[in-house]
Parts: structure tokens; sequence; C-alpha cells
């Protein structure tokens, strides 16, 4: 074969492979520059793989959501949408979440989101690329929850990317071109996960004993159940039990509005930033989802999370990490000892309990409320499986922790379904009071306000720790030398509605409870750590308590003192290079001086509005 044969053979062999290999390009959705009316839902990343944009404009269509895209080359692209019709587990076929994709000019024909019951890749059409550069735009049609994850373009039809959520993840990293080695965020001596109430305390009372900080939360605000994407009252009270300075951060803080389900500026987001952002030995990570934990036997050596709109991964390491996620991640993903749902009656003689374990726990509530439009507005037909009557429908304006789902449903791997079932039936209850309510005189002129899209979730996994706190040291008063935060709310648990359930057997979304009242009660601090990963606290409803207890020490207010507690033995741990454990068997005298003595700024007045959970009975005789 002479020279030019061969060269000529090559070439062509070149522009072979060329023409076999299709061009493609993967967007995420939650990377759009301009996001419209479009939300960032991270709620589920963990389940379905991703973020997502959320089209929440109950009942009107919001607005586009626009981004610029360079595409690999000219030519024609098919065109696929990772989407989910959410209303399919309720009613099969056309679902209410619809949109619209555009490319350039050109709307492609299909409609989105409202076929199938899973998520999945569906086809939008074909587009013919004549410049590199070019806008795409989603478009929604509803204004009821459309959701897109990604679009994919491909020279190739049906070359679609895995539906298995461990092949998609690895498709996207190589797509996205996310390094291999992710790079470390900084080295700190504790790592907060988590930035509700319990996290915020944390991270500052251990700052302000000298230690330096990293916080993470997987939302562009602060304040977990109490910010305004949520909106629940601050519930307990604090300067009572054995250390009054305890709970005293949330005089710097705490709004002091209180109530549920209220206007946003209500939950006063801004202060909780400013107060976070005055703290030197804190860096406040924002919109950061920790999704993976490396560990070296029983020690957590770092946090791996993914920022939620552009996929940047940090590394963070630290001698110690403290859970304060709720939902127990960071202790689930080190494999720390854990429960979920009800212990049976006869495992720590709790009278309370169930006469046999289950996995029933507490719900989460998608709160609402609607207001006075001040003329007659319409609501659309909504009506997706769960069909309301004159005798069925929530004859209300508003609706606040009592509407509550996913008592009977997995509060983790089923929690995409628990939270759009909270939605599923404000919409329909919202549209029989308007449309079809014999008399409906009362809603001709109201119109929804707020409907949350972040469910305030109540109960999840209960990390477990050296102490599992029970309903006999709540009602016998008993006594641990390790004594450290109160709780004063009564055990307060919610079961299904009765009355709810005569409509909605299986489904309901409505709950109740009856307040057991106990005094005050000084929790062990042996709840605060983890059992067998030696170096993770917890603070918050994820703490080391049977579901009975839980019922008490879930409250915010509650759950803050947890988290100075948290801060306070993180400092001890830094200062004598021990483990939290440590901190109870060599150092609790220490500890409690501090707890004497609080983190917070003295003489600020005590003016938060306080919801109590019922009124406290006298003080029980110690056991």
């Amino acid at each position: 074969m002479n020279t030019h044969t061969f060269i000529f053979l090559f070439l062509f062999y070149l522009l072979s492979v060329k023409a076999s290999q299709a061009a493609d390009l993967l967007v995420e959705a939650e990377s759009f520059n301009t996001k419209g009316g479009w939300v960032v839902d991270q709620q589920f990343m963990d389940l379905m793989g991703s973020p997502y944009l959320l089209a929440h404009g109950l009942g009107t269509p919001v607005d586009d959501a626009v981004t610029e895209v360079t595409f690999p080359e000219k030519g024609t692209y098919h065109v696929y949408v990772r989407t989910y019709n959410w209303t399919s587990p309720w009613k099969t076929g056309e679902g209410a979440g619809k949109f619209s994709l555009s490319v350039g000019k050109k709307r492609l024909p299909s409609v989105l989101g409202s076929q199938g019951n899973t998520w999945m890749w569906q086809k939008a059409g074909e587009i013919s690329v004549k410049h590199l550069k070019t806008t795409i735009t989603l478009h929604d049609q509803t204004g009821f929850d459309g959701r897109c994850d990604a679009i994919y373009f491909t020279t190739e039809e049906n070359r679609l990317p895995p539906s298995d959520i461990k092949k998609l993840d690895a498709f996207r990293r190589k797509a996205l071109s996310l390094p291999a080695e992710v790079p470390v965020a900084g080295e700190y001596d504790l790592v907060v996960v988590g930035a509700g109430i319990a996290g915020m305390s944390a991270a500052v009372s251990a700052a302000r004993l000298g230690c330096k900080v990293a916080l993470i939360n997987d939302r562009p605000v602060i304040g977990g159940n109490n910010s305004s994407e949520i909106r629940v009252h601050l519930g307990g009270r604090i300067e009572v039990g054995p250390y009054k300075e305890l709970g005293g951060l949330q005089k710097e803080f705490g709004p002091e509005n209180g109530g549920n389900a209220q206007p946003a500026e209500n939950y006063e987001d801004r202060k909780k930033m400013d107060w976070i952002s005055r703290e030197k030995n804190i860096t406040l990570f924002l919109n950061y989802r920790a999704f993976a934990v490396e560990k070296e036997n029983d020690k957590i050596v770092s946090v791996t999370a993914k920022h939620i709109e552009n996929s940047h991964e940090l590394k963070f390491k630290a001698p110690l990490f403290a859970d304060c996620t709720g939902d127990g991640t960071i202790g689930f993903l080190a494999g720390a000892d854990y429960r979920m749902g009800r212990e049976g009656r006869d495992e720590f003689g709790e009278s309370i309990a169930p006469e046999q374990a289950d996995k029933m726990t507490m719900g989460a509530s998608v709160q609402w409320y609607s207001i006075d439009n001040g003329k007659p507005c319409s609501f659309p037909e909504f009506n997706y499986g769960v069909t309301f009557d004159e005798e069925s429908c929530e004859n209300v304006t508003m609706g606040e922790w009592t509407w509550e789902t996913g008592m009977n449903y997995d509060q983790i791997y089923d929690f995409e379904r628990i939270r759009d079932y909270g939605m599923l039936v404000v919409y329909s209850n919202w549209s029989f009071l308007k449309n079809h309510l014999k008399e409906n005189e009362a809603y001709k002129n109201r119109k929804l306000g707020w409907v949350a899209y972040i469910a305030g979730k109540r109960e999840s996994r209960r990390l477990m720790g050296d102490y599992i706190l029970k309903e006999d040291d709540l009602t016998k008063n008993v006594f641990h030398e390790d004594a450290s935060f109160t709780t004063t709310w009564s055990i307060d648990l919610h079961w299904p509605d009765p009355e709810n359930s005569k409509h909605f057997p299986g489904n309901e979304f409505k709950a109740v409870t009856k307040h057991i009242l106990i005094y005050p009660y000084a929790a062990p601090y042996r709840c605060l750590y983890s059992r067998n990963i030696n170096n993770l606290f917890m603070a918050g409803r994820n703490i080391s308590v049977t579901h009975v207890a839980l019922g008490t020490t879930r409250v915010m207010r509650t759950t803050g003192m947890m988290g100075e507690v948290v801060g306070m033995a993180a400092s001890l741990c830094k200062k004598h290079a021990t483990t939290p454990r440590g901190v109870y068997q060599s150092y609790l005298n220490e500890l409690k001086q501090l707890m004497e003595k609080g983190v917070n700024i003295k003489g600020l007045p005590n003016n938060q509005q306080y919801n109590e959970g019922g009124t406290l009975k006298e003080k029980p005789s110690i056991r």
C-alpha cells in the first residue's frame, strides 16, 4: 500500500468514525440563567437524581424560563425532556402539569409533563440547528406544577440517557464535565449540615466558642420550617430548666410575629441571614445539598455536597460533623444506627405507644392560605383523582398544620408523592369551593395567595445515641447527670383525622392530636451524638428519641437549644482533642459551665410570641 492510499483510507476512517458518533448536549433545567416564574425544587434529588424546575403558579401559568446554550455542531437534533406527570398516582391519563419547549424561535409540538407515571425522557420534537448559540425556553401552560429536570439534544434518534439513577448520574457527570476529583472547600473544626433553627444555633454556638464552622444549607434561605418557604411558628419556650441561658440565641434572630401559614415577611428570613453573616467564624454555603460521606472505620472524614443550580461539588473535611438535616441524612450515609416509625408498647414500656411496632410517622404539611381579591375571580377546574363534594370538602379559606399528609407512607422514599398529594388536595378542594359549592358566596372574591411547595416535615429518621429518650423520662421526670436542653412542649403526636378518614380512607390529608402535658424536662446530652459514628453530633427532630418522645422534642425553640449544646460540646472536642462521647465521659462539668453561661448576647428582651402546645402541669416527684 503506497503512502497516498494509506492517507486516503485513514482520512476516510476518521470521517466514518465522526459520522457514527452522535453530537449531543445535556442542559440541566435548574441551571437556566433566567428562571422566570419557575422555582428550583431539590427536595427529592436523592431519589430521582437531580433538582428540577417547578412551575408553581397556583393555577396561573408562570413566566417563561430562558437560557442560552451552545450546540457542539450544526445539524438536526432530536430533543428529549426528562419530566414527570405528577398527578399520575391518583389519576391515569393526561396530567395537570403541562408545559412546552422552544428552541430559538421554534416551539416544539409536544405537550410535556402530562403523560406517563414516572420520571421519564419524553420526546419533545426535532430541531434544525443552524446557529450554534441559541436560546431555549420553557413555557408553562397551566400553573399546576409542571416539572422539568433536564433537556437532551442528540443527532441520533432514540439515543436516550439512561433511566437508572446510578447510570444516569454517571451520564450527567460525563456530559457536564464534572471533575473526577471533588475540590475541597476548606478545613474546618465543625461542619454543620442543615441551616434550620437547630443548625443555625449549632453553628453560631460553636463559632462564638472559637470553632471554624462550615454551615451547609440546600435552599437559598435559612431557617428551615421557620422560613418563608414553609412558614411554621417557633414552638416551645426558652429560659426554663436548669440552664436558662440556653435558647438565648433565639432572642437575637427569632421573628417577633408568631403563627403558621402567615405572610412571608412574618418569618424574617433577612434577619436570620444577616445574623449568620455577622459571625466571622462561619462560612455559609447556600444551595448546597450534601449527598455523600467518606468514612474511615467509625469516623466521618468528609461530606460532599452539590450545588442545586450549577451542579458544582465541594468536599468538606473536619474532625467533627453535626447532622441538622432533619432526615438524619449524614448519619444515614455514614451508617449510623437509626430508627423510623413507632416503637411497640413493650419495648420501652410506653403507654402512649401502639401495642405493636409499625412504620407510621407523623406527616408533612403543605400549608396554604387564600386572600381577598377585591372582585370576583375564577379558578380552573382541577380534578385529578381526589373528588370533593358538599360533605367531604373543607369549607375553609386557609390550611395550616392540620393539613398533613403521608403518615402511612415512607417520609424518605415516598416524599415526592407525599408533598404532591399535599398540593393535589389543596387545589382539588379549592376548585370545588370556587366552582361547585352551592353556597360559595364567601369564596367568589378569594384567590389562592400562597401554597407551599417545600413541605414541612415532622418526622423521619431518628439517629440513635448513647441514650434514647422515652416516655418515662418525660412523665416521671427521670433525672440524668447530663441533663441539657429543656423541652417544654406537650407530647404532641399526630394521627389521621377520623372524620377525614371517613371520606378518604388510606389517603387522609388531615391530622389530629391530643396534647399530653408534661413539666419542662431537661433531656440528656447523650441524645445529641451518634452511638456508633464517633465524630457525629445531631440536633433537630433527628436526635435519639423514641417516636413518643419526639412528640415533645421536635418543636423549633427546643431544637435550637439542642443546637447550642452541640456547638458547646464541639468546642470542648476541639479544646481537648476528644469526641462527643468523650465530652460526656471526661468533660461534662465544663459543658455544664458553658450551658450555665450561654453564648448569647446578654440583656436582649424576650419579646417573641410563644405557642406552648398546652398548659404545663405541676412538677412530679423525681424518680
